[in-house]
């Protein structure tokens, strides 16, 4: 596959994925949303979060030889108890940061 055809693909997925997105946004502010599935959609970006994370956090590492990486799941605990205490995503990142990069530089 050629470079243009190449640039030529991911500019058309990239329209596609963002008129796929805006359809949705549009289409949201017009049509009625039941109040139930209106409340469950305001989970959704947590719930997308904690299933890319979570994996990342408690599966084994290849790296270690199949042993839980500490340091990872001790800074997600760390970030979980700052957004439970604070509600503030950049207080939860900046915590589970820091607090990783000293256990990675301490192990």
């Amino acid at each position: 596959m050629s470079d243009g055809s190449l640039w030529l693909l991911f500019v058309a997925i990239g329209l596609c994925t963002f008129a796929l997105r805006l359809s949705f946004i549009e289409l949201y502010g017009r049509l009625r949303v039941p109040p139930l599935l209106s409340r469950a959609l305001v989970y959704v970006p947590a719930s997308v979060l904690a299933a890319l994370v979570t994996p990342a956090v408690v599966m084994p590492s290849t790296e270690l030889g199949g042993q839980l990486d500490w340091p990872k799941i001790i800074s997600a605990i760390v970030a979980a108890a700052v957004a439970w205490k604070c509600r503030n995503t950049l207080y939860t990142v900046i915590a589970g940061m820091s607090c990783l990069w000293l256990l990675q530089a301490w192990f």
